[in-house]
């Protein structure tokens, strides 16, 4: 590969890195319920940013960038809209601390459902406002099937939950036992099950200001009868990051990444697999570093055990430590990057995330190792390759003579390996320098060869008996 190719290579990792810093792309709403007027310096500004997805990494990313947009806008309202069954809790605590800490006041607007982590990141907000039948509460911590956790994942929320709703004023035991069906609170939960407040009820026991249809509405009816709308567009980059991100987009780059670094080992040189497993790499850790999935450390270890492999490859003969160890690393940073951990702390992961992102990695090396050796026998035989191929024989029946050479009479001689043949190298046989295969396995630098045939211009050798 030239320097050319690495330069492009690099350049277009930091590219994705550098384009992930940029502001997020703010536009007007152009809604007839939202029609904006020309900017006034009277009219208050409002910023909103749609939580109407499943609670993680990705939304959590978003809000990031939201708030900032908004604090430099010097916005005088955030305001959330609304509609999610729930999500991760180790990205909705963040995001409730973000709103907690936010300088700006924060209300949200509850289109339809404020479940589980939505419920928590409403009860942060500085106001709640809830359309007629809409729901928030059910706050249970549960898995990927809808099973309930161990306590100490409710034990979590539960605190979560009350310290976020005396953070606000709102009654701190109506917020735990939206967690915990065996809290009862008198006139309202005394069945053994979780809170879960209609629009109404909410208003009843302290958990919404009011009830309204529209985003509109809300503002105008409470006290911001004229303001300048702006809010959150996903860019680009979050739609590529979002799908990019697909469990099943990940295997397969795994799967091209395994695959590349096995035709490059079938190879000499460093060709055109190595580049195809580098860009499956980038693309692969890239938009999980973005996401906030994969860590500096996780990305690290890819990388040292990628050296380890090389090292065991091109430097130490035989496969030990060194090999070993690579595999090791390059397996545990690829399973990490999918698991929401920080650092070494898996306390709040679940551990069907571990599980999912195990067999995720798992199933994709052994497919990519296998349909590497499936493609790597089929791969002459298309119509393509085979046009690119000399398949005319030359029968001696026909009149075609072979011609002696050199190499025919070292056939059965010994000699010693000047390199390390693996498979391909070079010995030296009478003080001459041959091109020259190892039949099997590999053999070391100087060891005692013989050479066994010479075929399509190529002394195969083996190693000879001392």
């Amino acid at each position: 590969m030239t320097r050319a190719t690495f330069t492009l290579f690099f350049s277009f990792f930091l590219f994705l890195f550098s384009y992930a810093q940029e502001d997020s792309t703010v536009v007007e709403n152009e809604s007839a319920q939202l029609t904006e007027t020309a900017p006034s310096s009277s009219k208050k500004k409002v910023y909103t940013f749609d939580v109407k997805e499943e609670i993680g990494p990705g939304v959590w990313r978003k809000m990031q960038k939201a708030f900032e947009e908004a604090n430099a806008w010097n916005a005088d309202l955030i305001l959330l809209h609304m509609n999610t069954y729930g999500g991760m809790v180790l990205h909705a605590d963040s995001m409730r601390t973000k709103i907690l800490n936010s300088k700006i006041p924060v209300w949200v607007f509850i289109d339809n459902n404020a479940a589980s982590a939505g419920a928590l990141i409403s009860i942060a907000c500085d106001s709640i406002y809830m359309r007629k039948g809409a729901n928030i509460g059910a706050a249970t911590v549960v898995n990927q099937t809808g099973e309930q956790m161990p306590d100490k994942y409710q034990s979590y929320m539960r605190s979560t939950m009350r310290s976020t709703a005396e953070a606000k004023g709102r009654n701190p035991d109506i917020a735990q036992a939206m967690v915990d069906a065996s809290i009862k609170i008198d006139g309202i939960s005394d069945s053994g099950k979780v809170i879960t407040f209609t629009a109404s009820e909410a208003i009843k026991y302290g958990f919404c200001e009011g009830m309204h249809e529209t985003v509109d509405e809300v503002l105008i009816e409470n006290g911001f009868p004229d303001y300048e709308l702006k809010t959150y567009e996903a860019t680009g980059l979050d739609t590529f990051i979002g799908w990019m991100v697909n469990p099943a987009i990940s295997g397969i780059l795994i799967m091209i990444i395994i695959g590349g670094i096995y035709f490059e080992l079938q190879s000499p040189g460093i060709g055109f697999p190595l580049a195809a497993a580098i860009i499956a790499a980038l693309l692969y850790f890239t938009p999980l570093y973005l996401e906030g999935l994969a860590e500096n450390w996780e990305v690290i270890l890819f990388m040292v055990g990628i050296v380890l492999l090389a090292v065991e490859i091109f430097v130490i003969p035989g496969f030990g430590v060194a090999g070993v160890s690579g595999i090791a690393l390059v397996m545990t940073s690829l399973i990490l990057s999918l698991i929401n951990n920080v650092g070494f702390d898996f306390e709040m992961t679940m551990p069907t995330q571990i599980i999912n992102a195990f067999l995720t990695v798992l199933l994709a090396t052994v497919g990519g190792f296998f349909g590497s050796i499936f493609l790597a026998k089929k791969f002459l035989t298309t119509s393509m390759m085979s046009s690119m191929v000399l398949s005319s024989v030359q029968n001696r029946s026909e009149g075609f003579v072979g011609v002696n050479s050199k190499e025919n009479e070292l056939i059965g001689m010994q000699g010693i390996a000047f390199t390390i043949l693996r498979p391909s190298g070079k010995v030296e046989i009478g003080g001459d320098i041959y091109d020259a295969t190892a039949l099997t396995s590999y053999i070391d630098k100087g060891e005692l060869i013989e050479v066994v045939k010479y075929e399509t211009a190529q002394l195969f050798v083996r190693k000879a008996a001392k």
